[in-house]
């Protein structure tokens, strides 16, 4: 046992020197043949990443609405009637308990009737309500919207010149009023070429009782024994001058008291 176990090492050390040697012509690897990393200079600043694109308002059929940078609108505000406003949040989840949508920018803050079931039709919650008088100042500035413990906002304020048209389109300029209804023509409202615009006029007395009905240059006089009365024409003087000044007036006057007659000019007040 001692003989063999002496014997062993000296085998294997012989085997391990009589191994296969390493070719000598193995080939290196071709370092050339790799990519070169690329070379950044540290001192370059690395490309900012694009910027999201921003909410942005538009006015789509007759509302102003703010679309989402994915599109989806984010809250609409519209007139659907005259004197009516409208407003829609379809982030908002209609709460059973909760009627009021507030609304508006900065201290200026409307209170809309919100509809407890939701809007299916627009999606979300809308609020409506009477038309307010500071429509202009409730889009004039960032706008938010509140509904129950939900929010909406601030958003951006809309541009100017958007906020402007929207407000037209709640508010159409009045009509032109309608020109006053023409004198009926006829002798008592022609004078040789020239129509009489003057407005009906009656006048009354007493002690005694009279009365006069002026249409024009007509003047009817009446009183108790001519009840009827009796149609006097006058002619009507379109230009008047005091004689001491180059101020023109309308229409002339006569004052007569008792026995002594005075002439004049009138105008209106």
């Amino acid at each position: 046992m001692r003989i063999a176990g002496s014997l062993l090492l000296p085998l294997l050390a012989l085997a391990a020197c009589n191994g296969p040697e390493p070719a000598s012509n193995a080939q290196a690897p071709d370092i050339a043949s790799e990519p070169a990393p690329a070379v950044t200079n540290a001192a370059d600043p690395m490309p900012a990443p694009a910027a999201a694109p921003a909410a942005q308002w538009k006015l789509s059929e007759g509302a102003l609405l703010l679309a989402s940078a994915s599109g989806a609108p984010a809250i609409r505000i519209a007139c659907p009637a005259p004197g009516k406003l409208l407003v829609n949040v379809p982030a908002f989840r209609a709460v059973g308990s909760e009627e009021r949508l507030s609304f508006g920018s900065g201290g200026e803050v409307v209170a809309l009737v919100a509809d407890t079931n939701g809007d299916k039709a627009r999606g979300g919650v809308t609020g409506t309500g009477e038309l307010p008088a500071n429509l202009a100042a409730l889009i004039a500035g960032p706008i938010s919207a509140s509904y129950g413990a939900q929010t909406s906002g601030r958003h951006p304020a809309p541009p100017g010149k958007l906020a402007s048209a929207f407000a037209g389109t709640c508010r159409p300029a009045a009509p032109a009023p309608a020109p006053p209804t023409a004198t009926a023509a006829g002798p008592c409202f022609t004078q040789g070429t020239e129509r009489l615009t003057n407005a009906p006029l009656r006048a009354v007395g007493t002690e005694p009782f009279w009365g006069a009905k002026i249409d024009g240059r007509c003047v009817i006089y009446s009183h108790p024994e001519d009840q009827k009365g009796t149609r006097i024409w006058t002619r009507p003087s379109p230009r008047c001058s005091d004689g001491m000044s180059d101020k023109s007036y309308p229409m002339s006057a006569a004052l007569k008291l008792g026995q002594e007659k005075r002439n004049g000019c009138a105008a209106p007040l």
